[in-house]
């Protein structure tokens, strides 16, 4: 794959990133740091080359800007690559799609009528071991996930098995197949069901199966380490305490709550290199990518991806995008053939605004700035 100049130096300032002729991408950018954000790297790869760009800081206290191709926390875009996995071997003939889970998870005591589909699908009705919206649409936490109690426990290590069992003592939010809720505890599920499948750790099959194939250095699973290697910004968490808020370096934190369903690093290069790839058909066979891309239920989740159509001015995208519990994010988005794709890291810092507020703005313009298929007529001129 050729890319243009911008693409070499991973650590080049947005001035010189930026192509000359895509200041509309530097502006996206730049709205979200507006918004509330720390700071933002961003990738995008399209017919016209390889853009690359930054806005915002690395670090409080400094005006050094984020490194354009370092390592962040991906929250739950880890969920694509584990979907990625299980359908590899779906493919293989170790499991079938619609295929019982309990069968090779015997130790939980799963309801026999959860398929592998239903994980990947959040369509199990499993309890969401990080938390619940009750009847009012108050949230409910499970294990320590948000403010205080999370800051508290952000080094804690967890088992996986562990957070299924949590989940599994409270009850089923409906019957399997019925419905269609998003929980953690599928994937977390679905990192077990692939250790029970192959004998072998989920970070040695995410190694062997996606990230040594196509040279993924930058991706891993750490485990219980809470440590992000450099490159990186800081990502940083604003939380209440008592009458007071507080701030704290979030950057290091022990993401084994996630495990499966949000616990990996990357960066925007190896972002993009896995989701052109997925979506060129070189990890799965076309019937299984097909089903991946297949939105379903009242969220449009396919298998591991959402999929919009947001209409004639922009088509079809799929996305996973993700959010560590706190001080970072992560942006995941294409066109369903993988022939543009945007990907980003996103850290918070000190705002007294919740930058989750203006997020969904910020959004709305930068897939408007990358993914509009259609030219709006200009105002000021009739249409023909």
């Amino acid at each position: 794959m050729s890319v243009t100049p911008t693409d070499r130096d991973e650590l080049t300032p947005p001035q010189a990133t930026a192509a000359p002729d895509r200041p509309e991408l530097q502006q996206a950018v730049q709205a979200f740091v507006d918004s509330g954000f720390a700071g933002m790297q961003m990738r995008v790869h399209d017919g016209r080359g390889a853009w690359v760009g930054t806005a915002g800081i690395r670090e409080l206290g400094s005006t050094g800007q984020p490194p354009a191709n370092g390592r962040f926390w991906i929250g739950s875009t880890t969920k694509t690559f584990v979907a990625t996995l299980v359908l590899q071997l779906v493919a293989d003939g170790a499991i079938e799609l619609d295929g019982p889970v309990a069968d090779h998870l015997p130790a939980f005591g799963l309801d026999p009528r959860i398929t592998v589909r239903m994980l990947l699908q959040h369509t199990s009705g499993l309890y969401n071991y990080t938390g619940e919206l009750d009847a009012d649409g108050t949230f409910v936490p499970g294990l320590p996930s948000v403010g205080k109690p999370w800051v508290d426990n952000r080094f804690h290590s967890y088992r996986p098995e562990d957070l299924v069992r949590f989940a599994l003592a409270r009850p089923a939010r409906f019957e399997p197949g019925a419905d269609q809720s998003y929980a953690n505890t599928n994937y977390t599920l679905a990192v077990l069901l692939i250790e029970a499948l192959t004998g072998r750790s989920y970070a040695e099959e995410l190694r062997q199966r996606i990230l040594e194939p196509l040279g993924l250095r930058d991706t891993a699973a750490p485990g219980d380490s809470p440590e992000l290697p450099e490159p990186h910004a800081h990502g940083y968490y604003r939380y209440q305490d008592g009458e007071q808020w507080e701030v704290v370096d979030v950057t290091r934190q022990n993401l084994s709550l996630l495990v499966g369903a949000g616990d990996l690093f990357s960066t925007t290069r190896d972002l993009h290199t896995f989701f052109s790839a997925l979506l060129g058909g070189r990890l799965l066979p076309a019937p299984l990518l097909d089903e991946m891309r297949t939105p379903h239920g009242m969220l449009g989740y396919g298998l591991g991806l959402f999929v919009q159509d947001l209409g004639p001015e922009h088509g079809t995208i799929v996305h996973h995008n993700g959010g560590a519990p706190g001080g970072f994010g992560a942006l995941m988005i294409s066109t369903p053939d993988g022939s543009t794709t945007l990907t980003a890291g996103l850290t918070t810092g000190d705002s007294a605004t919740d930058p989750a507020q203006e997020f969904p703005k910020a959004l709305d313009r930068l897939i408007t700035a990358v993914f509009r298929t259609t030219t709006p007529a200009d105002p000021a001129r009739p249409a023909a």
